[in-house]
């Protein structure tokens, strides 16, 4: 059982260093955020040179569960991640932060429903339990960090008739119980607004469910609401193209430093 246990203790040590020689900062120093949702939160955009630049205080969890820098994809949920919001968020929240590193945690499931995000929900596309999911990353990220904010982009697939009409109640449920996985109730969360496209009108159900994302800031305290006007579409009419995503990660991380000035 001694030896079982080492191994352990010897396993989980190893799954968090960047390499053999690059340990992790303190724990007070090593600021997390977890990035969830679906696809547009886990990035379809063609990765290019600069989104393979390094930046030793920006790491990310790998899907093996090791820190590594963060390049993208930052994802793994399907074949086709590509560039999101998340690296460009973190350099910001570098920058902005002098003598901290900054820890992306990526669990976006694309086409996953908000009910696919609680305890025990199975979601088809991908076969996997994205909240279940999640709470293992958490749960091993933790030891090595703080969790200093949750960033959600998701709705798509709740823009229908039969779950438009529920999405602001199962969204600020959601913030409850993803503050009480993080162990902090004010934890910042910010939601940002799915694709507005010329070229791609939206129906009543998909202004319904931007409307409760909009809404989320008069219900919930320490939430921001990011608008995604005047981005343009990879030519799908559904994801950002590459440029978009970099925006959006600016835009994130401008409502996350202004609701933790």
């Amino acid at each position: 059982m001694i030896r079982s246990f080492l191994l352990f203790v010897a396993a989980f040590a190893t799954s968090f260093s960047i390499a053999a020689d690059s340990p992790l900062p303190s724990k007070d120093k090593f600021h997390l955020f977890l990035l969830v949702g679906q696809s547009n939160m886990a990035g379809r955009g063609v990765v290019e040179a600069q989104d393979k630049a390094v930046n030793p205080r920006v790491l990310m969890l790998t899907k093996e569960g090791q820190w590594t820098p963060a390049v993208d994809p930052l994802h793994f949920d399907k074949t086709a991640a590509g560039v999101g919001l998340g690296k460009t968020f973190g350099q910001i929240i570098a920058e902005a932060s002098p003598g901290v590193t900054i820890g992306l945690i990526p669990c976006a499931v694309g086409g996953s429903p908000i009910d696919t995000w609680k305890p025990g929900a199975f979601y088809s596309g991908t076969k996997t339990h994205p909240w279940d999911d999640m709470v293992k990353r958490v749960e091993l990220a933790l030891p090595a960090g703080t969790i200093k904010g949750i960033l959600w982009h998701q709705g798509e697939s709740d823009s229908n008739k039969e779950l438009a009409p529920a999405y602001a109640a199962k969204l600020q449920d959601l913030v409850k119980r993803f503050r009480e996985l993080v162990k902090s109730p004010d934890a910042p969360f910010i939601a940002g607004q799915m694709g507005k496209f010329e070229d791609a009108p939206w129906s009543p159900e998909k202004e319904m469910v931007d409307q409760a994302s909009r809404d989320l800031t008069k219900h919930v305290p320490h939430t921001a609401f990011v608008t995604a006007e005047g981005l343009k579409h990879k030519g799908d009419k559904v994801h950002f193209d590459a440029a978009a995503y970099r925006e959006l990660g600016k835009r994130y991380a401008a409502a996350y430093l202004k609701l933790t000035k």
